[in-house]
């Protein structure tokens, strides 16, 4: 029976349950929807992530190198100024399991030498019967620790006294596998740290120029609009140039550091500029400008969060540009400088088309920046799927 119709000016009859509600019970619902439902946005970036197979991959990956530069020592076969002057521009030897047929345990041919005096290029052969077995958690070359303890313990050591150059050696003889060991905690590191003084300059010019508007963000478009369109490369051998060569090989880490962050700020402030050109006007604002909230505090708790993955994409896609700037800088002769070792630096080896034709191996470290180049984009488009949340 269906209830009369009120008079009208009557009030419209309704009721009140008092049971208990259980958002759970207006509709059936399967253990994945409760699932889904109650998770943190954290854990749903998360499982979306994992979908994305290649990025997971890459993440992997990146984390074990940036684990790894933290033990390039212990890793490393060999001390990093350690010259085998016997074996000037040897070719990188074979790891084998069986001799004749029989197994044996991971060992390398012993080699000889002989020099050829109408080129005075240095040929090498494997000799058989010299069975080199490969040494593991040995002792072998010193070392200071992060220049802390003297210790001598190496994952991998060639036998006693035999060779191990598993990527070959270069003109001084040093170890290549080594050497690209211990450049990659310079070139991995030169990356974050560019991207945290990056982050610093656009976060806050960029902040400042889209919250307060003004004559402010009128200076800081023209400034990022000045620098943009200067040349990058010419404007990076400028600012490396500037550097005295007496500081110390420290200093000039720290120098290109920040020349890389002071470059690559303006992208990211405009970004920044007009999200938050945006955000401004949001109801969340007005109501902390009214309870007598700082421009910072609104800008830093309010505001940033708001699209921090955008900043977590943008990150994961700017390192590899301060990666590759470090290694163009290091190549041209204008970055780092020895002892200390990057990728780029060792790239330096490799300039002549003729040692090149001799001795390829000497292009060995152009795989890592390849590997990790790659690695941070995928995992930045990874990373933006993920937080994006109409995807």
């Amino acid at each position: 029976m269906t209830s009369p119709i009120p008079a009208p000016g009557e009030p419209l009859p309704h009721y009140v349950s008092t049971a208990p509600f259980d958002p759970y019970s207006v509709e059936v619902m399967t253990e994945e929807q409760v699932r889904v439902n109650q998770a943190s946005q954290l854990r749903l970036m998360w499982w979306k992530f994992k979908r994305h197979k290649l990025a997971l991959a890459s993440g992997i990956f990146l984390a074990a190198l940036y684990v790894m530069i933290l033990f390039c020592e212990f890793l490393a076969p060999y001390n990093l100024h350690t010259r085998n002057v016997d074996f000037i521009y040897a070719p990188p030897q074979t790891v084998r399991l069986f001799h004749d047929g029989a197994f044996v345990s991971p060992f390398v041919y012993g080699r000889t030498m002989t020099l050829d005096i109408a080129t005075l290029k240095r040929n090498y052969a494997d000799n058989p019967s010299d069975i080199q077995r490969i040494r593991f958690f040995c002792r072998g070359d010193s070392y200071r620790f992060w220049g802390l303890f003297e210790s001598n313990l190496h994952l991998v050591c060639p036998a006693e006294g035999g060779q191990l150059f598993l990527l070959g050696t270069d003109r001084l003889g040093r170890d290549v596998l080594s050497r690209i060991i211990y450049g990659a905690r310079i070139s991995l590191t030169i990356g974050l740290l560019g991207i945290t003084v990056s982050f610093v300059l656009g976060i806050v010019i960029g902040g400042l120029a889209g919250y307060h508007g003004g004559v402010f963000d009128l200076l800081v478009q023209r400034l990022i609009e000045v620098l943009q369109s200067i040349p990058s490369i010419p404007l990076w051998l400028s600012l490396a140039a500037i550097m005295p060569a007496t500081w110390s090989p420290i200093l000039i880490y720290l120098g290109i550091t920040v020349i890389l962050g002071l470059l690559d700020w303006t992208g990211l402030a405009r970004a920044v500029r007009s999200k938050l050109l945006a955000l401004r006007e949001e109801d969340y604002v007005l109501a902390a400008q009214l309870m007598g909230a700082k421009s910072s505090r609104i800008i830093g708790r309010h505001l940033v969060p708001g699209f921090m993955s955008h900043l977590i994409a943008t990150a994961t896609i700017s390192i590899p540009g301060m990666i590759l700037g470090e290694t163009a800088l290091s190549f041209l002769g204008l970055g780092l400088r020895p002892p200390i070792t990057s990728w780029g630096i060792l790239l330096t080896e490799a300039k002549s088309v003729s040692v090149i034709a001799f001795y390829p191996w000497l292009l060995f470290p152009t795989i890592p920046v390849i590997l990790v180049i790659l690695a941070f984009n995928f995992l930045g488009d990874g990373l933006r799927d993920a937080a994006d949340p109409y995807k």
